[in-house]
């Protein structure tokens, strides 16, 4: 294990946040819309984890909520996703990065106002904090596009020791790829396993030159669809893994 480097995607790999990430776009969208009632609608939250796999980085689930609260159905946010959103943003006359430091504040929020329950919407996988403490905390690092802060937050609810400095986050402003060829520079010897669920993210990978060695895992129990996995079962350089085999990589 000494020489394997784990980096490791955060959200629907390590943590199940499906829920709360739904709920803060839900808080931003109040701020955002003037017409948006407080209680939220009970089918919304189903319907944003339906559309959680298409979904990239955490300010976007201010619009998937807005959209969907306007009744446009999930199937047809995932069909034309991009698309979608950006119209949103022009109709509206929005900023990604005026969304992301309102998304990141309302979390600020949320944490100062009551941890415990943010703590509680946040949950890790069945088995994952088992395994990320039997790994060295050399080995192990974090390449997500949630602010790092708020993985640092969960970690250390859960007893996980990683410096946060070994949290490549949003703050950062570096694709993932980027992330796996310095590491890949800095680390010559070690052999990177890199874990993540989104398909387009391992993709990107694969596409970069001089990243051939890295091994590619998609994980199968966080936010990707059946499709997503039909497609990287039929990608010779992407393993598709169960929660369970994790725990043997």
């Amino acid at each position: 294990m000494t020489n394997k480097l784990y980096a490791l995607d955060f959200d629907g790999v390590i943590c199940d946040s499906a829920i709360e990430t739904g709920i803060a776009g839900w808080k931003v969208a109040l701020k955002v819309w003037a017409d948006m009632p407080t209680e939220m609608p009970d089918d919304l939250l189903e319907k944003f984890r339906q559309v959680r796999p298409v979904m990239e980085t955490g300010y976007e689930a201010v619009l998937i909520m807005r959209l969907l609260y306007e009744g446009m159905s999930a199937d047809t946010l995932m069909s034309a996703f991009h698309h979608q959103i950006e119209a949103l943003m022009i109709r509206d006359d929005m900023f990604v990065d005026e969304l992301k430091e309102v998304f990141g504040k309302t979390r600020d929020e949320w944490i100062r106002d009551d941890f415990d329950s943010w703590i509680a919407m946040n949950p890790l996988f069945e088995g994952i904090a088992e395994k990320l403490r039997t790994i060295p905390t050399d080995n192990l690092v974090i390449i997500t596009t949630k602010q790092e802060r708020f993985v640092d937050h969960i970690l250390k609810a859960n007893q996980i020791s990683l410096p946060i400095a070994q949290v490549y986050g949003l703050d950062r402003n570096m694709s993932k790829q980027q992330v796996l060829s310095d590491l890949h520079a800095e680390k010559p010897d070690m052999e990177i396993v890199f874990i993540e669920d989104r398909l387009p993210a391992l993709i990107n990978v694969i596409t970069e030159d001089g990243l051939d060695d890295i091994k590619l895992y998609l994980a199968s129990w966080g936010y990707n669809t059946a499709s997503d996995k039909e497609s990287a079962n039929n990608i010779d350089r992407i393993s598709v893994i169960q929660l369970s085999d994790f725990a043997q990589l």
